[in-house]
């Protein structure tokens, strides 16, 4: 297995902190470093960001549900179950767990997807279906492949 993208320079890094600004109403800085694995496809992503003041489990949880609430592609999974590559290859979707990591005030983010379905050509198709006025999810799948 391989890092890259270490330090701060990947660049998807201000994409993810553009989305979880607006997730969570204000500025947000992360660390990201995927992993590359011998594996033909799929992402494990694990961030961190530094939880806001007060901050809990319970109201970081929450504030995730609200988020990703209406979104068909994202799926935060049930607390304690974790993310797997397996579960959405062939899929559009992404799984994502969240906890609140209380030793370091973190906010740990753990997700999941498939780089060759949701890549690029997915995103494509997913934004014109919005800019078409087609639903979201037209042409793109919602299940995996593995059982």
């Amino acid at each position: 297995m391989s890092p890259y993208g270490v330090g701060g320079v990947h660049r998807h890094t201000p994409e993810i902190e553009r989305n979880l600004a607006r997730a969570a109403g204000r500025a947000a800085r992360v660390s990201f470093t995927p992993t590359l694995a011998p594996m033909p496809r799929g992402i494990l992503a694990t961030t961190t960001a530094r939880a806001a003041a007060g901050a809990t489990a319970e109201t970081v949880r929450a504030a995730w549900e609200q988020a990703y609430a209406d979104e068909p592609f994202v799926h935060l999974l049930p607390q304690g179950q974790w993310p797997h590559t397996g579960s959405v290859v062939g899929s559009n979707l992404v799984h994502v767990q969240v906890a609140l990591d209380e030793r370091s005030g973190r906010v740990v983010a753990v997700a999941a997807e498939d780089n060759l379905t949701k890549g690029t050509a997915g995103a494509a198709v997913q934004s014109m279906n919005l800019a078409l006025g087609l639903p979201e999810t037209t042409g793109l799948p919602t299940t995996g492949v593995a059982p």
